[in-house]
């Protein structure tokens, strides 16, 4: 992957509620594979500066290694670098052996960007924030919900612990696609939720899967 206003009222879509879960199947999840065995140990992990600035990924990286006992799944983990716009590709998913990474564009919560001026503002963990929150992720099970297929998180720093409850989930949303940046330069927010574009939603489901970490802050 490379590296890459409707009134506000408008653009702020609700992202938190959600209908009757179902638990997805298989064939609901293509492209999504089995996650490889969790390494063992995770010492000099290889990593592109070009792609992930370097304090972030060490704060992603004593993240991950703080609350290994958590994660099962260490292979690789994603990073979200809330300092970049959301017209830039923000969300990284980086493999901890081969140091390869892709990236796509995630939108952040009307409650960090009262303005919508496209830059988060601040981070929230209190219910109603309509916030994004910082902190390490744990990826969870699948639901079909409101925004349709869709990931829960929980969150694993006093930062972001009210994630599950919260309803701060993984979806895809039409104000997160691309043709957002053509008619208004960026896109649209959630209410909290990392929202992808609606063509996007299957990479982001390959590539973390069950029980892997996101982190997300802002340096």
């Amino acid at each position: 992957m490379k590296n890459a206003l409707v009134l506000a009222a408008t653009m702020a879509v609700p992202s938190a509620a959600m209908s009757t879960p179902r638990r997805l199947s298989q064939r609901d999840l293509k492209p999504l594979t089995a996650p490889d065995a969790p390494a063992a140990t995770l010492t000099e992990p290889v990593f592109s500066a070009r792609v992930v600035r370097p304090e972030l990924f060490r704060q992603a990286y004593a993240a991950l290694q703080r609350h290994g006992s958590r994660i099962p799944h260490r292979d690789r983990m994603a990073i979200v670098d809330f300092t970049a716009g959301s017209n830039q590709p923000r969300f990284h998913f980086v493999d901890l052996a081969s140091g390869r990474s892709q990236s796509l564009r995630v939108a952040h919560g009307s409650g960090s960007d009262p303005a919508h001026t496209g830059y988060l503002k601040r981070f929230s963990n209190d219910f109603g924030s309509n916030a994004s929150s910082e902190g390490a992720f744990l990826t969870d099970d699948y639901y079909v919900g409101r925004h349709g297929r869709s990931q829960r998180l929980i969150g694993l720093d006093p930062t972001n612990n009210n994630a599950l409850d919260r309803a701060i989930v993984i979806h895809s949303a039409w104000y997160a696609n691309e043709d957002m940046l053509r008619t208004h330069g960026m896109l649209g927010r959630s209410q909290g939720c990392f929202a992808v574009g609606e063509n996007d939603l299957d990479q982001v489901f390959a590539r973390l899967g069950q029980g892997r970490m996101i982190y997300a802050a802002k340096v």
